[in-house]
């Protein structure tokens, strides 16, 4: 199955009174690569998540972002006041109020105002379970995070097959001009021999490694065999069930290699362009091959 490398996918879980969110995006990287954003009360859990990325996505730079929101219910947060500060506050206003000659006293609404007579206090919390919790919504996260990869892998393996059947057949168009083309070659060549055996300067040791290195030269029988092998071993990759993105882009550069010394083999204007088409199609071949895992 060809699977794209660029994917998003959203979880949520209920726990303790706050709604626990899971976010997992990821895009195209050599590598697996994983951040995790947490809220800094459960940073001890970043291990074990990037552990359960790594069982659910074998390459991409994978980014999960853990939120957490606060619910009227929550069991992890208990608003207190300090009785002691609130003291202060209306000893220190009153005293105020007598040095400025005031009647004016700190009434209840203001003094709830005032900096630190509530607060929230952190209950503390079982880390285990609050850790279950995130890995069920990061294992649902990372499951819709990779149906979009699969779908939009789908659409990547058919634009791949596209471009290779588009490969294909400049190919066959040249394989069709070939015939005249060694028709022509042989011609030339047989004129080459005659001036090699003409020249009384030679052995016939040489003329033999001329005539043979000269024949080698417009022969593309091999450029072409390897260059069908490798279009038929692509469509194999992306209809195989493991993840094929490395060895496609290796294949590329075999077929780019294959591609360049048919051009530089044979030397006419309608085989110029079909390579020039091959190199055209290859090149966008190659770059959709990146964002393929």
């Amino acid at each position: 199955m060809t699977r794209s490398m660029t994917g998003f996918g959203r979880a949520y879980r209920d726990y303790g009174g706050d709604r626990i969110g899971v976010e997992a995006s990821s895009v195209n990287h050599r590598f697996l690569d994983c951040s995790v954003r947490l809220p800094s009360v459960w940073l001890a859990m970043e291990p074990f998540l990037k552990e359960t990325v790594r069982k659910h996505v074998p390459r991409g730079k994978v980014t999960v972002t853990v939120t957490r929101k606060r619910g009227p219910d929550s069991q992890q947060q208990t608003l207190v006041y300090d009785a002691g500060l609130a003291r202060q506050y209306i000893e220190a206003s009153r005293e105020l109020a007598r040095l400025l000659g005031s009647d004016g006293t700190l009434d209840l609404g203001t003094l709830a105002q005032m900096d630190g007579v509530f607060y929230h206090e952190e209950a503390e919390e079982d880390l285990e379970q609050a850790q279950a919790a995130v890995a069920g919504a990061l294992a649902e996260a990372l499951g819709r995070l990779n149906v979009m990869r699969e779908t939009e892998g789908e659409a990547l393996a058919a634009e791949l097959r596209h471009r290779l059947g588009l490969i294909r057949e400049a190919l066959s168009v040249v394989e069709q001009r070939l015939p005249e083309l060694e028709s022509a070659y042989e011609a030339r060549l047989r004129e080459r021999i005659a001036e090699l055996q003409a020249d009384t300067g030679m052995t016939e040791d040489r003329i033999a490694m001329e005539i043979a290195f000269l024949a080698d030269k417009g022969d593309v029988t091999e450029e072409t065999v390897r260059l069908k092998a490798h279009l038929d071993h692509a469509i194999e990759l992306l209809d195989g069930p493991e993840p094929a993105g490395r060895e496609l882009n290796f294949l590329s550069q075999e077929i780019q290699r294959e591609i360049n010394t048919l051009g530089s083999k044979i030397h006419d204007g309608s085989v110029a362009r079909e390579v020039l088409r091959m190199k055209s199609e290859l090149e966008r071949l190659r770059e959709q091959i990146q964002n393929i895992e």
